[in-house]
């Protein structure tokens, strides 16, 4: 079984719940707009929150137990999002484009190899304008626990052909595991 398998057969660090409060604020903020992908939804709180606020959202996750319970949430709380087993590095084959896409520590998984397939992806699936809200960890969360440490270099890098890179702010990660949270960088891309 591997980690993300495992980590679902009990609450993950990272499923606080809820939906990140970095997430919350943007969509309030009126950042988020229309149709929302949620890349390695997990549980789907974000889904659900953002389906709440209106928007026609997707979650996707390459782990099965995570989906499924993201379908009992949804169904519990009456909520019409849609969840379903699906590779990201696959986005194209959804066959259909989305107005805002957000990665809640999706990014900070991929290998050097699958980054520039990622965003090659995402760029199929969004529509020309469109944003892509990423928190991942930072390089100046000490190491140790947790996932790899993501640089600014490092994203804008990733995202540097056909896409503008509207802001990458220090932020938090927040988990069950620590009160303060993780340092991340909450980035803003918006698809040429």
């Amino acid at each position: 079984m591997d980690f993300f398998e495992s980590a679902y057969t009990g609450t993950p660090p990272w499923d606080i719940g809820r939906p990140q409060a970095e997430f919350v604020a943007l969509e309030e903020g009126g950042e988020i707009s229309g149709s929302v992908l949620d890349i390695g939804c997990g549980t789907g709180e974000h889904t659900l929150f953002l389906s709440s606020r209106g928007h026609e959202a997707w979650g996707i996750d390459a782990v099965p137990a995570a989906i499924e319970k993201a379908k009992e949430k949804a169904a519990e709380r009456n909520v019409p999002a849609r969840f379903m087993v699906f590779d990201a590095l696959r986005l194209s084959a959804l066959g259909r484009q989305f107005d805002t896409a957000i990665d809640s520590g999706f990014f900070h998984t991929l290998s050097d190899t699958d980054r520039p397939v990622f965003a090659s992806e995402l760029g199929k699936t969004l529509r020309p304008g469109g944003k892509y809200f990423m928190l991942c960890f930072s390089e100046n969360e000490p190491p140790g626990y947790g996932p790899r440490r993501v640089t600014r270099q490092e994203i804008q890098d990733t995202f540097r052909e056909g896409w503008v890179i509207n802001s990458i702010k220090p932020a938090v990660f927040e988990s069950r595991y620590r009160k303060e949270g993780p340092r991340a960088w909450l980035s803003s891309i918006s698809k040429n």
